[in-house]
Parts: structure tokens; C-alpha cells; sequence
């Protein structure tokens, strides 16, 4: 077998600054394989194609089901609608990935970097498409090697066009979740689209072609903290992609290990055929054990498994496993996988815990709001009769598809204390009657006046409610009714 190249630890051995060393990962097939291309269709067909699905939620409201509408200050989820104000929700959403980023690591090590991460699987396929073009591993080495001809121009060429146009449909399609698809679609081609989408098309163009093109193993290992956190929150019963030493060592070639054998010396199943860190995407050789550099994608554990079963050898030399398990497996023990212990327990209820509560609060929202901002200066006025008179800017949010009309009442003032909404005419028993438009805000100024003769404290508490004519939703926000100090 080939072993033409060095592993990354044995190239930067004896250096500390030194330039890449480039990686040349060999095609492989098998489980792993198998997975990790499934799971890449999956999310990249989301991804890019999300956005043409259509959710019909009424007229005048956008008809795409994932959106986030900056024009509006919205997001869109098929039924669910957040406004800003319900940032919360992400913040439960982030919660949530980060433990859920604890849980697979303490299941299955960096499992999300070798299957899941945006890195991993754009790298994979800028991978395809050079194997496609310029051959596998020894191919694209040769290549290297050959002087420049039209030959190599043009595999050179056609490769970072694929790249080029791959990296400009990832940006293309990132903009599309901020407008409506189909008409941004036709306003880029037409060149009639906004120019922030043009630019934010070259900055994702340009980061997706360099960082899956040229960089690729160096953002997993230098650019990227989740190695490092990882490596603090993994435990010994994590399972990780394993060189299982217990009985790979001591390792040979085949014909050396075979008649080691034969004559009843130690000889491992490893027959030193490299083939483990040559389809490595990021040179690792895992017979050293777990590494930084290594990203858990077991493209190797597919690798070995096809040379021992070459070589009439049990599979699993390299495996998903614990070192507590090879040290069971000397002591002749059987291996425990524990995958429900403490860790994933708290970790699992976590994420249930964050998430009902998500669910609760959403089937609890209100379809209303309001805010309330106090006058800052002057903060009152006195007026000549003795009353004093607080003003206020007043939000309200109706949140539903139709126009609702909201009685405006203070809490908290004496009687007979005077409500005046300007612009707004409509009133009942004195209270404002304000309308707003469907899935819209409305901005009112309001006056509240003490009324004469009542000595007030210097600071009031009073509540702002609001309350819906027609299906009696009440939301309240709370606020102070300011006067002089008492002589």
C-alpha cells in the first residue's frame, strides 16, 4: 500500500510555525459513507430549496413558509409568526442547540462536526466534485506534480467552476429565507434586485468557495472552539472513533504478521496499510489515538473494514468505542456502552424542559401588546388649575389577520382622571376606543391629567390595559404618574 504522504502530527513534529500541509483524502465507501451522504442531501436539499415552499396564511401575508421578513419585523414558520418583541423564542432555540451539542457529544463524541456541521458537509461535496474532475487521491497528487498544460488548466478550471457556482447558489439561497423567493429569484436575474442581496451574495460566495475550496480541515482544526470545549466536556464513556490497540497491535505487514502468527509470536490484525488516515479529511492517523484534528466522521472505521474483509480479518479493528471498553476487553471483560448515565439524562431533560416551556408560552401567547414610554422632559406639567397632567407614547400590536379595535383604561389614578388619546376620536364612558389594522402596530400619544382638587404622590404606579371589543383579550403594561413633591 501507498504511504506517500505523512500524517499532519508527523509533518509539524519538530515545527511550530509551518505552512499547511495540503490533504488529499482518498474516496472510501461503506456504512459511514453511506450515512454521511444521506444526511448531506438532506440538509443541503433543505437548505437550498426550503424557501420555495409555499404556506398560505391569508391575503395580504407573505406566502412563503419559512421567512424572516425584515421589511415587516417579522419571522415566519409555517403557522407561527414572531414579532421582535418575542425574541425570547430564539433565545430558547440557541439554548437548545448548544445543550443538544452537549448531549451528542457526551453520546457519540464530535458526532455533529463529522456528519452535521455546515463545514463538514460543504467540504464533502467541494470533494466530489474535484474527484469527479481531476481523479481520486493519487490522480489529484500526479496532478500537482505535472507541469502546467491545457490537460491541467482545464481540469483546474472546471473544478473551481462547479466550486464557484455551488458557493454562489449557498449565498443565493441564504438571501432568499429575507424576501420571497420566486420574486427575488427574478429580481436577481433581471438585475433589478436590492443591492444589499447582491452584496450579501458575494460575501457568502466568497466565504463558501474559500472556506470548503481551500481551507477546509484548517477551520475545523484552527478557526473552530468547538474541539476544544468538547474535549473539556468529554468523559471515558463517550463513545469516539477508536483504533481498537488491544488487537491491532503489535502491527506489520500482512505477510509479516501472518507468519508471526504461525509461528505463535504476537502479531496484530492492523497490516500498516495506511488506508485509515488516507481518506481522512483532515490527515489524521487514528492509530494515535484521539486527536484534535480529528473530526469523528468515521469515513476510516469504512476504510478498515473493507481492507480486513479483503484479508479474511473480523471487522471493527477501528470502531466507535471507549478506551474503558479496550481495557475491559485485555481484562477480559465484555465491553458496557452506557449511553443513558447521569450526563445524558440532565442533558436530554434540559432540552425537554426548554422546549415545553417554548411550546407552552407559544400556545399561551397573546395576540395583543403593548408598550408604554413615559414623557422624559418635561416628566409633568402642572397646569393652572391645579391638575397635573403625565404624558405617555403608547404601542399597541395586534397580532391577528383582521382589525381590532382596543378600550384604552389607567389603572391605579383617582376617579374622574382624565384619559385623552390624540388623534383617536372614538370613546366609551370616557376611555379611548383605538383601532388598529391587522398585523400591525399603531403609535398613540396619551395624556392622563389628575383630576382637580387631589393631591397626588410624587409617584404613582398605574397599569395601562387594554382590552379587545370584540373577543375581550386584555394585555397590560405598567408604568408611574409623576406630580410634584409635597411641600
Amino acid at each position: 500500500m501507498s504511504t506517500d504522504t505523512e500524517t499532519r502530527d508527523d509533518a509539524h513534529s519538530d515545527e511550530w510555525f509551518a505552512s499547511a500541509k495540503k490533504i488529499y483524502p482518498m474516496a472510501t465507501h461503506g456504512l459511514f459513507r453511506r450515512i454521511k451522504w444521506a444526511l448531506l442531501f438532506i440538509t443541503l436539499g433543505i437548505y437550498y430549496f426550503l424557501p420555495f415552499l409555499r404556506y398560505d396564511r391569508g391575503p395580504d401575508a407573505p406566502g412563503q413558509a419559512v421567512l424572516v421578513d425584515m421589511e415587516r419585523k417579522r419571522a415566519y414558520f409555517f403557522f407561527i409568526e414572531i414579532w421582535p418583541q418575542e425574541v425570547y423564542y430564539l433565545t430558547g432555540l440557541l439554548i437548545i442547540a448548544a445543550v443538544m451539542l452537549f448531549l451528542m457529544n457526551a453520546v457519540a463524541g464530535r458526532i455533529w462536526c463529522g456528519y452535521l456541521c455546515p463545514q463538514t458537509v460543504w467540504t464533502d461535496l467541494f470533494l466530489w466534485v474535484e474527484r469527479k474532475v481531476e481523479g481520486d487521491r493519487r490522480e489529484r497528487i500526479a496532478l500537482d506534480k505535472e507541469p502546467w498544460t491545457f490537460g491541467k488548466v482545464g481540469k483546474r478550471a472546471t473544478k473551481h467552476f462547479f466550486w464557484l457556482m455551488i458557493a454562489w447558489w449557498t449565498g443565493g439561497a441564504w438571501v432568499l429565507y429575507f424576501n420571497d423567493a420566486p420574486t427575488l429569484v427574478w429580481q436577481l436575474l433581471t438585475f433589478q434586485a436590492p443591492m444589499v442581496a447582491y452584496v450579501w451574495i458575494a460575501i457568502l460566495t466568497a466565504t463558501t468557495y474559500l472556506l470548503a475550496g481551500f481551507m477546509r480541515e484548517q477551520v475545523c482544526i484552527y478557526m473552530c472552539p468547538w474541539p476544544r470545549i468538547q474535549a473539556a466536556l468529554t468523559d471515558e464513556k463517550a463513545l469516539n472513533v477508536t483504533y481498537r490497540w488491544d488487537r491491532g497491535e503489535p502491527r506489520g505487514s500482512l505477510k509479516q504478521n501472518t507468519r508471526l502468527a504461525a509461528q505463535g509470536l504476537p502479531a496484530g490484525d492492523c497490516i500498516d496499510c495506511h488506508q485509515c488516515f488516507q481518506v481522512c479529511p483532515t490527515g489524521v492517523d487514528i492509530r494515535k489515538g484521539l486527536q484534535l484534528d480529528c473530526i469523528q466522521c468515521g469515513l476510516c472505521i469504512d476504510a478498515c473494514d473493507n481492507i480486513m474483509k479483503k484479508v479474511g480479518k473480523p471487522t471493527g479493528l477501528i470502531g466507535y468505542d471507549t478506551d474503558e471498553n479496550i481495557q475491559r476487553r485485555i481484562d477480559g471483560k465484555e465491553p458496557v456502552y452506557e449511553i443513558v448515565r447521569v450526563r445524558t439524562v440532565i442533558y436530554a431533560a434540559v432540552i425537554a424542559l426548554v422546549g415545553a416551556i417554548m411550546l407552552y408560552v407559544l400556545l399561551n401567547r397573546d395576540f395583543a401588546d403593548i408598550s408604554v414610554l413615559h414623557d422624559r422632559n418635561p416628566v409633568f406639567v402642572q397646569q393652572s388649575d391645579g391638575t397635573v397632567r403625565n404624558g405617555y407614547t403608547v404601542r399597541l400590536a395586534n397580532k391577528r389577520r383582521h382589525a381590532r379595535s382596543f378600550m384604552l383604561h389607567v389603572e391605579g389614578m383617582p376617579p374622574d382622571t382624565k384619559v385623552v388619546a390624540i388623534g383617536v376620536d372614538t370613546t366609551f364612558a370616557g376611555r379611548p376606543i383605538i383601532e388598529v389594522g391587522p398585523d400591525q402596530t399603531r403609535e398613540v400619544r396619551i395624556t392622563v391629567t389628575s383630576p382637580p382638587g387631589v393631591e397626588m404622590a410624587h409617584s404613582t404606579p398605574v397599569t395601562f390595559r387594554i382590552t379587545e371589543s370584540v373577543m375581550g383579550e386584555v394585555v397590560t403594561a405598567n408604568d408611574t404618574f409623576k406630580a410634584p413633591d409635597k411641600p
